[in-house]
């Protein structure tokens, strides 16, 4: 007799052939990029990350104790109770601590930031060391904690990178998972440094991944939760500033909203401008690097002795912007007094970031702004809170060049979503216009000052990136050539040369071969490098940076 079911039971069969010939293909692609363990990492991660920046932040607080008699963020409050040369000598023996560290320990000479985390993620060979990590998360820690003027996010950034680095370098992951994770820490240490999750994913996205690819989204947001999550035990479930509600005055305001977008753009770009002039002197004036933290350090106490207010990260004055409880004139003053204050700071090697200093600065521009605004037309003109909020995220995303996740930070700072239009529509004024004017965040001059240039597309990076050595043919055992004369070479490399200079070789002198000469002993042929070599591996290379960005 027939079995009734067979047909139902092919049926479920085939069904089933179908799902694994369909599924089988993605999930060989998910284990061989290890993603169970990259995504167990990233529990990891988070967890260490967040534990670093919270002892980060209590490390900043324990060295103030000395000077300032307070381990909180009301670093100008308690400035003003503290003898004038405490404020005018602090920095500076602070700076003179850093420029020891710096000499003795950090090899390349200064502290490390968020620039050094994009270039780990775009170059497999550079590595964030831990102990150059630790190094530069105590460089920042003694900068900000002695009362020099800059941000202490940068440095928990970096951090994150280390210590994301540090705790997978011993799984033999790819490189593409290595990158996720690497993400993951910087996504963990922007939601522990802000209490700000959802930026934080978008953060490590925007800045450090430069793509918003599928297979990167879990890790990033495992690590950013239980990152917010540990913080929120520690420090409280709250946002970073406690703002008024704002709302919108009337839809009349949009051109002063244009305006404002303008003006933030202004104040971005002059300060970048001074960040890039300042630290262009520093390099030029000949001081030895150990007295040079010290010396920025006596400039940044002299003027915190008038405006106490640009000391340390700022955000006891950027609070009161936010709550208008500042008057025109100083908020005006301020800008000028911080923009010099931080440019000082890191042009003399201190350690710490920007991204406080900017939103400092936007708190004045919003705040100034929007006082003047409510004197033209008192009737229309929302607060001067308002606009102080959205001067914070204007002149911040231009400065990181991060407008996505700036402006959600904006958000879970403040705890304000009701400026939402007024605050995508300034940020993009003010960021487009910065880019028409720098052409780059303030991150990426860092890195082209240091001959990187990542902004000009992945075959840019590809094409400086690997060396003829990486590509050429090596003489075979046994194998010698003739000594030859290099001036009598129509066209010639060495291994150390890259594979831009090895393409435009290649056209200029006509040729698919062309004789590799060692560097050192330039009669000598290493070997042949071929022009299908080199087109074959940009394109192997072009073919996995897509993959990895649309996976």
């Amino acid at each position: 007799m027939a079995n009734p079911f067979r047909p139902l039971l092919d049926l479920l069969a085939e069904a089933w052939r179908r799902v694994v010939v369909w599924a089988s293909p993605n999930v060989r692609e998910f284990l061989r990029s290890k993603m169970p363990a990259v995504w167990t990492l990233a529990i990891i991660v988070g967890i260490g990350v967040s534990v670093a920046a919270i002892g980060f932040r209590l490390l900043i607080g324990v060295l103030q104790w000395p000077w300032l008699g307070d381990m909180t963020e009301f670093v100008a409050s308690a400035a003003r109770n503290v003898p004038w040369y405490y404020v005018l000598l602090a920095p500076a023996v602070g700076g003179l601590i850093v420029g020891v560290l710096i000499e003795k320990l950090m090899p390349g000479k200064r502290a490390e930031g968020v620039a050094d985390v994009i270039e780990a993620r775009a170059f497999a060979t550079r590595r964030l060391g831990l102990r150059s990590g630790v190094t530069t998360a105590l460089i920042s820690a003694i900068s900000i904690g002695s009362g020099a003027s800059a941000g202490r996010e940068g440095p928990v950034v970096h951090l994150g990178g280390v210590i994301a680095t540090t705790l997978t370098r011993g799984f033999q992951l790819p490189e593409g998972s290595s990158r996720m994770l690497l993400a993951a820490g910087v996504s963990a240490a922007v939601s522990a440094s802000f209490n700000a999750p959802i930026a934080g994913v978008l953060f490590a996205h925007e800045v450090i991944l430069g793509h918003y690819a599928m297979s990167a989204l879990v890790p990033i947001v495992i690590s950013s939760v239980l990152a917010t999550v540990v913080t929120r035990v520690w420090f409280g479930d709250y946002p970073a500033f406690f703002v008024p509600e704002y709302q919108i005055t009337s839809y009349w305001e949009v051109p002063a909203f244009v305006l404002l977008g303008l003006t933030c753009a202004v104040v971005a770009i002059v300060f970048q401008f001074a960040l890039i002039g300042t630290d262009y002197l520093a390099r030029n004036v000949k001081i030895r690097l150990m007295f040079r933290p010290m010396i920025g350090g006596l400039l940044v106490g002299a003027i915190g002795l008038i405006f106490p207010e640009i000391l340390g990260v700022g955000y006891e004055t950027t609070d009161l912007a936010m709550r208008q409880m500042l008057p025109l004139e100083l908020m005006l003053t301020l800008l000028v007094a911080k923009t010099a204050a931080t440019a000082i700071t890191l042009a003399s090697r201190f350690g710490g970031g920007i991204f406080s200093p900017s939103l400092y600065l936007g708190a004045m521009t919003g705040g100034a702004f929007g006082l003047m605004a409510a004197s033209v037309f008192p009737d229309m003109a929302s607060s001067a809170g308002l606009y102080s909020i959205l001067g914070m995220g204007a002149v911040a995303a231009s400065v990181l060049g991060a407008p996505v996740s700036t402006i959600v930070i904006v958000f879970e700072l403040t705890g304000g979503y009701a400026m939402t239009l007024a605050l995508l529509l300034t940020v993009s004024i003010s960021i487009g216009l910065t880019q028409a004017v720098h052409g780059r965040s303030y991150f990426h001059w860092q890195l082209e000052s240091r001959g990187l240039f990542l902004g000009q597309g992945a075959h840019k990076r590809i094409g400086r990136q690997f060396r003829v050595r990486d590509v050429m043919r090596h003489l075979g055992e046994g194998e010698e050539q003739d000594p030859v004369d290099v001036e009598e070479l129509e066209a010639w490399l060495t291994p150390e040369d890259t594979l831009e200079s090895a393409l435009r070789r290649f056209d200029e002198a006509g040729k698919t071969r062309v004789t590799v000469v060692d560097e050192s002993e330039m009669t000598r042929v290493v070997g042949f490098i071929y022009q299908v070599d080199v087109l074959r591996r940009f394109t192997e290379e072009l073919i996995e940076a897509d993959k990895e960005e649309h996976r």
